[in-house]
């Protein structure tokens, strides 16, 4: 995105369970100003939720002491949003993206989380390093044209 003709906005908050829907209803109230309709808006809070709480139960194993962070970005083509931790990180990422995979079972974890990312949003992107952590980039388009995507 063009960074003079983009509002952006940053969170850091600790990986708590409890601070999922804070992250959630935060990133909403942001880009409420947007034209999203009521489904677009319910996907882009849905994935934020999936994203947070991977970072929270996968990245930092529940460790409360990790913090999560959320950048989000929008112009009048796309949203960009961003969801970062300094955990454990992914071993295997095309593991990880199989529908119904979890290295949590004891948690009754879905398995979905990726598969749920790539479906709701034009661009889902994954950059992880074991021990360094993991960032999802994803963005949804307001303008319905692939070029803009990447």
């Amino acid at each position: 995105m063009e960074k003079g003709k983009m509002n952006f906005m940053e969170l850091n908050f600790a990986a708590r369970s409890e601070n999922e829907g804070f992250a959630r209803i935060a990133v909403a109230a942001f880009l409420s100003r947007l034209p999203l309709n009521l489904d677009e808006m319910e996907e882009i809070k849905t994935v934020v939720s999936e994203a947070v709480t991977n970072a929270i139960i996968h990245g930092y194993e529940e460790d409360e002491q990790g913090a999560v962070m959320i950048s989000t970005f929008y112009d009048q083509y796309a949203v960009e949003i961003v969801i970062e931790d300094h955990g454990i990180g992914i071993a295997d990422v095309e593991e990880a993206r199989q529908p119904l995979f979890t290295t949590k079972p004891e948690l009754e974890r879905s398995g979905m989380g990726f598969t749920i990312m790539e479906n709701f949003m034009d661009v889902m992107e994954i950059t992880t390093e074991i021990g360094r952590g993991t960032r999802i980039r994803m963005v949804k388009n307001l303008v319905k044209n692939e070029m803009l995507c990447n």
